[in-house]
C-alpha cells in the first residue's frame, strides 16, 4: 500500500473495563532511502539551549511503511533563524517549497504530506532509534554518481 492510498485509521475508544492485548510494537528501519507520510504534527515551544534560543517548536511524526509494518519517526522543527535551512529543506522535501523561492509557511498543509527522506540509525542512552539525516527534494533528479574512465567520453 503506498501512501497515497493510505487511509486514516482513526480507530475505536476503549472503555475503562476494556480488555486489551495489542503491544506496541517499535519497528528500527535498516538506514536508507524511504518515503514517507506525515502522520502528526504539533505545535511547542523550546525552551532554549546553548545553540538555540527560545523559539516555537513543531514536532512531527513521518510514517514509513515496511515489511515489518509502519514505523514512526519523531522529527522536531524549530522556528529559529539558525535553523531556517533545516525547515527550507523540510518544506522543499514535502512539495510545498521550490528551489530559489520564498515560502510563508502554511502549517495547515503538513499533515498528511508525502515525501521522500535518508533515514538513519542514531544511539541515545544504549538505545537506537530511526532519525532524518536528510529530506529528498522532489523538484530534483537523483543523478548517480558517475566514475571517470580514462580514454572514454
Amino acid at each position: 500500500m503506498g501512501f497515497e492510498q493510505m487511509g486514516t485509521d482513526m480507530g475505536a475508544e476503549l472503555a475503562w473495563d476494556d480488555t486489551i492485548e495489542k503491544e506496541n510494537e517499535f519497528i528500527l528501519l535498516p538506514e536508507g532511502e524511504y518515503a514517507f507520510r506525515v502522520a502528526s504534527f504539533e505545535r511547542s515551544r523550546y525552551p532554549g539551549s546553548d545553540k538555540i534560543g527560545p523559539c516555537n517548536q513543531a514536532k512531527i511524526v513521518l510514517e514509513v511503511e515496511s515489511p515489518e509494518g509502519v514505523a514512526s519517526i519523531r522529527h522536531n522543527l524549530f522556528l529559529h533563524s539558525k535553523c531556517e535551512g533545516l525547515l527550507c529543506a523540510f518544506f522543499r522535501g514535502i512539495g510545498q517549497k521550490k528551489h530559489g523561492e520564498k515560502l510563508k509557511m502554511d502549517w495547515n498543509k503538513v499533515m498528511g504530506s508525502i515525501g521522500r527522506a535518508k533515514i538513519g540509525i542514531r544511539i541515545y542512552d544504549g538505545k537506537k532509534f530511526n532519525e532524518v539525516k536528510q529530506f529528498i527534494y522532489p523538484d530534483e533528479e537523483t543523478t548517480q554518481p558517475t566514475t571517470f574512465k580514462p580514454g572514454s567520453f
